[in-house]
């Protein structure tokens, strides 16, 4: 069962997880609590496969976003996302954040310290592909603090 969690569609209607999930094309997934620790707010897993490149679908609340992290990888390795539902927001260190909406596809390179997550109105849904490399891993990092999310245009 789905906790009931109140967002805003893009026309501005209150909608919770079961709504939003109806809008994708792909399954919202549990709770992702094996990785809670490291989002700010309630997010989604559903992995959609584990062969050639791993996929998940990462369904975030609105205001929910991941710590800075990176992948690190002696060669190839890195991250794909792809935005399939809502609005969201993708951020390397030191750079501007970058608005996703459907269909926006970001590619990071390993070694790239980044977050990615809901806008503070909205869900946001994005597959997330794990870049095939060579001794790849993941550093989590510290969490996006409110004074970095609150400079989102």
């Amino acid at each position: 069962m789905i906790k009931q969690t109140a967002g805003r569609d893009a026309l501005g209607a209150n909608i919770d997880a079961e709504a939003f999930a109806a809008t994708l094309m792909f399954p919202l997934g549990a709770p992702n609590e094996a990785y809670a620790q490291y989002f700010s707010g309630r997010s989604w897993l559903a992995p959609l496969t584990a062969q050639q490149v791993p996929t998940s679908n990462v369904t975030f609340e609105p205001g929910c976003r991941n710590n800075w992290h990176i992948h690190h990888a002696d060669k190839g390795g890195g991250q794909m996302l792809i935005c399939v539902g809502g609005r969201g927001y993708y951020q390397a260190w030191g750079e501007e954040a970058i608005e996703m909406k459907p269909g926006d596809v970001v590619n990071i390179p390993a070694g790239v310290k980044h977050w990615h997550g809901a806008a503070p109105d909205s869900w946001f849904a994005h597959l997330a592909f794990s870049v095939p490399g060579e001794n790849c891993t993941n550093e989590w990092l510290e969490p996006v603090t409110d004074e970095q999310y609150g400079q989102l245009s």
